[in-house]
């Protein structure tokens, strides 16, 4: 049997793990709240602190490794390592923690492993599936069309749009407007740069993945302890995401907290994720939305697995 492999994924809002087997089993899977884009909007580099609390847990990840013998793995960076001025100075650390490839991926790279990963145990439909990956510094939108897949990453993800726009407290009518404006102008960007999207508008699958639609499903659900079974290819009403979005944007985050499935780390950022999936919803023309467990990390896997 082929040796374990390794994917780790330094997002904008979280550091991730997948560790498999030779055969595709996955042996590890753990998420970890790093908040790496913490100040990256505004002052264009990664702070010490943010870099830090990654290198720690790549460090906690490379012992996995160790324990599960992987021999070849692939660390990538996205959204806010892409932004960073300093981005080379992280990925060379991370490397050198790791031990293995490690590198920046760009938005369509980014879309194509995301895709990969979270189509793979899918059946077939007969409209387009789509995904939509909403992190916390971009939104990759994916869809295959005649056998070649269409992508784009927007400016936009829970703590980018957080940020910028909606603010980590309770919503005002004016911070929800500017947050309207920022998911609108990057949606037209979206639509102008791959025009093929508006093929199929009300005529498509949309699979929902990353933390923002995690979460969302674990709420959804009621459920207060991850359950991988019960989150995984959960059916997602356009009104649930609604529901929630306006709920939470009216409680301060402490208060977000005692409702049952919602994750530590992501309380001040969800609404502003929610925020962007109903806007996407909307300009798409669906009412529901399949959750996907599966993601850029098992898109990876499958790639060393099979090279």
């Amino acid at each position: 049997m082929a040796d374990a492999v390794a994917a780790i994924d330094c997002g904008s809002n979280s550091t991730r793990t997948l560790i498999v087997d030779g055969d595709g089993i996955a042996m590890v899977r753990e998420m970890n709240i790093t908040r790496l884009s913490q100040g990256v909007d505004a002052s264009g580099s990664l702070l010490p602190d943010a870099m830090e609390r990654s290198f720690r847990v790549l460090r906690h990840y490379r012992e996995a490794c160790d324990d599960a013998g992987v021999t070849r793995g692939l660390l990538v960076a996205t959204s806010a390592v892409r932004d960073a001025t300093n981005g080379s100075v992280f990925l060379d650390t991370a490397r050198d923690i790791v031990g293995f490839d490690a590198r920046i991926l760009r938005g369509d790279e980014e879309a194509a492993y995301s895709y990969a990963g979270a189509t793979g145990d899918l059946g077939l439909v007969a409209a387009p599936t789509m995904i939509v990956d909403i992190g916390g510094g971009s939104t990759e939108l994916a869809v295959e069309l005649d056998g070649e897949l269409v992508s784009y990453s927007m400016q936009l993800g829970c703590v980018r749009v957080t940020e910028r726009a909606l603010g980590r407290g309770v919503v005002t009518p004016a911070s929800a407007e500017a947050t309207r404006s920022m998911i609108e102008r990057e949606l037209d960007r979206a639509f102008a740069a791959a025009p093929a999207f508006n093929d199929v508008v009300a005529n498509v699958r949309l699979i929902g993945l990353a933390g923002t639609v995690a979460t969302l499903a674990q709420l959804d659900a009621n459920v207060a302890v991850y359950d991988r079974d019960v989150v995984h290819h959960r059916l997602l009403s356009r009104s649930s995401v609604q529901h929630w979005r306006d709920l939470l944007a009216h409680e301060p985050p402490e208060e977000r907290l005692g409702h049952s499935g919602m994750v530590l780390g992501r309380e001040d950022v969800l609404p502003a994720g929610l925020y962007v999936l109903d806007a996407v919803m909307e300009r798409f023309s669906v009412t529901e939305l399949l959750s996907s467990e599966n993601d850029i990390l098992d898109g990876i896997t499958s790639s060393l697995v099979n090279s």
